[in-house]
């Protein structure tokens, strides 16, 4: 059975689980792939180490901003990557245990802006979906059914981003979208 990614000319997904110390307790085989470039990771006898190295390096940021300890983009060899992480709340032997899910994509033209927007303009996870679909030229209504919200919803998520970003029209996020790179 062939990879759904493959089949859409989509490349693979990274994904990690991390425990609250950011140490791989899952890494599948494209995240391995992205993380132990240029090598290849099935070469490497401990792979959770190394992959546990490269985290540290190129994904925790060193100026932490929204809340959040890891890049939105960074390079491995001559592709950039979107890290997009999520805080994942567990219980472990009856004390409350942080740890963190990622997902690791190439980075398209799109993607880039909008993580360039999201760490420049501060925007919330929902505001960065309502300016992804609005890169792609969507209308209030559109993105509301794309993400089953209102229209009037979309348009109030387009006010808060127009106020971050200190402009007063859709065309000026896209602008200035386009100014950011």
């Amino acid at each position: 059975m062939q990879n759904t990614a493959m089949m859409t000319n989509e490349s693979p997904k990274g994904f990690l689980l991390l425990n609250a110390h950011l140490s791989p307790t899952f890494v599948n085989y494209a995240a391995a792939q992205i993380l132990a470039y240029p090598e290849e990771p099935q070469t490497h006898k401990n792979l959770c180490d190394q992959v546990g190295a490269r985290i540290r390096s190129i994904l925790v940021s060193e100026e932490p901003s929204n809340g959040s300890v890891f890049v939105a983009i960074f390079q491995s060899g001559r592709r950039r990557y979107v890290c997009r992480s999520f805080s994942v709340d567990g219980i472990e032997t009856g004390v409350l245990q942080a740890s963190f899910a990622i997902i690791l994509e190439r980075a398209s033209t799109t993607s880039t802006l909008v993580a360039q927007l999201f760490d420049r303009f501060h925007l919330t996870a929902r505001e960065q979906e309502v300016a992804q679909f609005l890169s792609q030229g969507l209308t209030s209504k559109e993105i509301g059914a794309r993400m089953q919200i209102s229209p009037n919803t979309v348009k109030a998520f387009l006010r808060l981003i127009m106020v971050k970003m200190g402009v007063t029209t859709r065309s000026g996020v896209v602008g200035k979208a386009l100014n950011a790179r």
